[in-house]
């Protein structure tokens, strides 16, 4: 007997493909290096570093979760393989990075130029996942090779992919989001409903469901013309 799903979170509809989707203007824009994970870490560190072979000496795990976009579809069941961001916050940040205690604003930077922020308390829960696998397989461009987040209680423009750079920093000062404010939660937690800051969640639903047709057909159509 297969296990019961649970239900959506509010305003969510479950959609049986998961597309190649995010902000418009990245459409276009794919990772100069999708077969090889560099990760740097800098901000308000003692000692910047950059991350290559760390990865084989941390414990690795899967996390099987739904997938929940800001603009109301989900995708049920993902199966993502790759390490806890808590393991490498806690077995090679601090040691080796030296990052204060009081940096808990974290940028995440992606090789397409993307960039996204969580609080770091909500990046040390036990499913936040750099991963590079998905469902047994390694991690394809169309989902964030060669390395992404995967932060299952936040929405996906959390969920940064192509990830490149990790910035552990003691404020947000400096820090502009992707896109108008108001589209930007600081957390973006799903059970919540913070799609966005100042406006409404259920408002901001009928804003964006109109957009996702238009945005899968331009992410597909772009990856099909590098691919050709």
């Amino acid at each position: 007997m297969s296990t019961p799903l649970t239900p959506l979170p509010p305003g969510q509809r479950a959609r049986d493909d998961f597309p190649r989707f995010g902000a418009t203007p990245y459409a276009e824009r794919f990772p100069a290096q999708a077969d090889r994970v560099r990760l740097h870490i800098g901000g308000d560190v003692r000692t910047p570093l950059t991350l290559e072979h760390a990865w084989a000496e941390l414990p690795r795990t899967e996390v099987c979760a739904d997938f929940h976009c800001v603009t109301t579809w989900s995708h049920r069941g993902l199966r993502w393989g790759g390490v806890r961001f808590a393991d490498v916050y806690r077995q090679v940040v601090l040691p080796l990075a030296g990052a204060p205690a009081d940096a808990t604003f974290v940028v995440m930077r992606a090789q397409d130029g993307y960039r996204s922020s969580l609080p770091l308390q909500d990046l040390l829960a036990d499913d936040v996942l750099l991963a590079d696998t998905l469902d047994g397989a390694p991690l394809p461009i169309a989902h964030g090779a060669p390395l992404r987040l995967v932060a299952p209680a936040h929405y996906g423009y959390k969920n940064v992919k192509h990830l490149d750079r990790i910035e552990f920093r003691r404020s947000s000062a400096g820090y502009r989001p992707v896109g108008p404010r108001f589209m930007a939660h600081d957390r973006a937690r799903v059970a919540s409903e913070e799609r966005g800051q100042w406006v409404p969640g259920w408002l901001l639903r009928c804003l964006y469901r109109p957009l996702i047709r238009p945005t899968v057909r331009r992410f597909a159509h772009a990856l099909q013309a590098r691919q050709a």
